[in-house]
């Protein structure tokens, strides 16, 4: 079956802990190729995801506004406008805005086994621990980045 192209065929955006992702391409979209969004990153803001690796996938960001802060496999690579960088599968890394500006970078991942569910299942744990006031579920957490091609990675001991 071939499908048919379409601009930004799976436009939708997901705010998630201070968050703002734009899904433009979904695997459904792509042969299961490459999924694409956006992301934008408020100014001064530290990231609560936890560090963690693709397992299945290589994840290509390239910044658009502002500086993200990404760490990977423990080195520090700041990536602004117009800046691209790779992030082999395995590849422990996280994210932060440290600048004054907001950030906005472009993903590519491939193939294109992490979506827009892996945005909106985390968008979910996140609000029910708010309205528990309570810390998010790790075990559904995990899962989630499981099934998502993800593995969280615990910090390190001290």
């Amino acid at each position: 079956m071939t499908t048919v192209p379409a601009i930004n065929a799976s436009e939708e955006i997901i705010g998630i802990a201070g968050l703002s992702v734009r899904f433009l391409l979904s695997g459904t979209d792509t042969n299961g190729s490459i999924s694409v969004f956006e992301f934008t990153v408020p100014a001064g803001q530290k990231i609560p995801a936890p560090a963690h690796k693709n397992d299945a996938y290589e994840e290509v960001l390239y910044g658009i506004e502002g500086v993200l802060t990404w760490t990977i496999d423990g080195r520090t690579y700041d990536v602004g406008p117009g800046q691209a960088v790779c992030i082999p599968r395995g590849a422990v890394h996280r994210f932060d805005n440290f600048g004054n500006k907001n950030a906005k970078q472009l993903a590519v991942i491939t193939p294109a086994i992490m979506g827009p569910a892996y945005f909106r299942e985390t968008r979910e744990v996140l609000v029910d621990a708010a309205k528990t006031k309570t810390a998010p579920d790790v075990a559904k957490m995990a899962d989630i980045f499981r099934r998502n091609g993800m593995t969280i990675v615990p910090p390190p001991a001290n």
